[in-house]
């Protein structure tokens, strides 16, 4: 059995205008559902068939300004020195719009979730210890040690075969 690779994109040089259009929409789609955009700014100073750089040259040089989604979209532009406050403004605007969808980690929350976890796969593993008497005083806390030890019982099996399944998935 072959799997197809996805198919590889290039990246796409496009002007400001557009770049900012792309990068409002890539936002939008990323805000509705689950997705990270990567940004990236760099100094850009390849220049094709040209001379080597000199090391005392004072140039001034474009920026290039990158957006990536990390599967298919890639596209950038690049900023001359000039253009650079015009296209910052309009992109600063921009991000500042788009970042209300991300949200800051709550991790109290993301912890007691982890410790009650936890918590619940010890008192799984721990056998239910059954005491008190058959009949008499106590006969009320036996019940209820040995109910709860057939529901432990009842969930480790579960799991189980929960687990055998994920097995089955993964081979096939």
């Amino acid at each position: 059995m072959t799997h197809a690779s996805p198919p590889v994109t290039t990246m796409e040089l496009v002007q400001h205008e557009e770049f900012l259009k792309r990068l409002a929409e890539l936002f939008e789609k990323c805000n509705s559902s689950k997705g990270s955009i990567w940004l990236t700014h760099k100094r850009l100073t390849y220049e094709p068939n040209g001379p080597p750089e000199g090391a005392g040259a004072d140039r001034e040089y474009p920026c290039l300004v990158r957006a990536v989604d990390g599967r298919d979209v890639k596209f950038s532009t690049t900023v001359s020195s000039v253009e650079l406050p015009k296209f910052h403004a309009a992109y600063s605007a921009l991000l500042r719009q788009s970042m209300t969808g991300l949200r800051k980690r709550d991790k109290k929350k993301e912890k007691a979730k982890a410790e009650a976890a936890a918590a619940r796969r010890q008192k799984l593993e721990t056998d239910v210890a059954i005491t008190g008497s058959k009949r008499g005083r106590g006969r009320a806390k036996r019940q209820r040690k040995v109910k709860a030890a057939i529901k432990q019982q009842e969930t480790r099996k579960l799991i189980a075969e929960r687990q055998q399944a994920k097995v089955a998935n993964k081979k096939v």
